[in-house]
């Protein structure tokens, strides 16, 4: 095995990022395991295993608000232990990893383009659609409808603490697509007039979603006054969590702890997130 005793799995992480604003969270995450398999070339299954075990629990750890990465780190580590069963010789195995590994993440970032291909279906033209936050899955599946000569309207909260709202007002503002914002308050106002709801996710668990702060409550008010609630997310975001509420999510979420940041990368690495269950 290669001596190489400085390889920083959340630099590594860290950098996927920066280099590659469209890429999700588990993404990255599995991008930086297969990087670090290709590098430390661990020479026993039982080895490969510690190693990645060890990096993601060192992965976990390192970055606040981890669910959405975990959901990414724990596919990984059961694509890792389906595999090891598979291929007889171990030099067989560990080059069809990696291989298979890089595969995977390939059809992990196409999945958010089939998700838009899917959901197109519940856009028709003079819809008013209002969206929560930032969402990279919900802002594809916009501009597919704009591509499809689909004519709506989209009403975006601001979003706040974050303020990721304005972000996705200028997007949708860049694909010539008519959109407002409105204050978080403003949901229960504007309802009225909204054809349906659409919400990215950060991770979705057993019994419900995890997603920016504010999502219960608009989910509650679209229940009350009848309005479709779609969330719009690729499978890899999947996390094996049954929380009950907020509370119990593995993470520290004091929203009073918020520093607002202007840099987009922070502001994804200080994402204070709400855990809207559904029937």
């Amino acid at each position: 095995m290669n001596d190489i005793t400085d390889f920083d799995i959340t630099k590594t992480y860290l950098a996927f990022l920066k280099d590659d604003k469209d890429m999700t969270m588990p993404i990255a995450a599995i991008e930086s395991l297969v990087s670090m398999l290709r590098i430390k070339q661990p020479s026993t299954s039982s080895e490969l295993i510690n190693l990645v075990s060890k990096n993601i629990e060192l992965l976990k750890s390192s970055i606040p608000n981890n669910i959405s990465l975990s959901a990414g780190c724990d596919l990984f580590m059961r694509f890792v232990l389906r595999n090891t069963n598979i291929y007889k010789d171990w030099e067989s195995f560990s080059t069809n990893l990696v291989e298979n590994g890089e595969l995977f993440v390939q059809r992990a970032k196409r999945s958010r383009e089939k998700s838009a291909e899917f959901g197109i279906s519940f856009i028709k033209d003079d819809d008013v659609i209002l969206v929560h936050s930032y969402s990279r899955v919900v802002h594809s599946l916009l501009l597919k409808a704009k591509s499809k000569l689909i004519r709506f309207k989209v009403l975006i909260t601001e979003s706040r603490p974050t303020g990721n709202g304005f972000y996705m007002a200028n997007k949708l503002k860049e694909a010539d697509i008519p959109c407002e914002v409105i204050v978080d308050n403003a949901v229960g106002y504007v309802l009225h007039k909204v054809d349906k709801v659409l919400v990215g996710a950060e991770g979705v668990a057993e019994g419900g979603i995890i997603n920016h702060i504010g999502t219960y409550q608009i989910g509650c008010l679209s229940k009350i006054n009848n309005k479709p609630f779609y969330v719009v997310t690729e499978s890899h975001k999947f996390v094996r969590l049954f929380p009950l509420s907020p509370n119990d999510l593995p993470m520290n979420n004091n929203i009073n702890l918020l520093q607002e940041q202007n840099n987009e990368h922070n502001l994804k690495e200080t994402y204070f997130v709400d855990f809207t269950p559904h029937d």
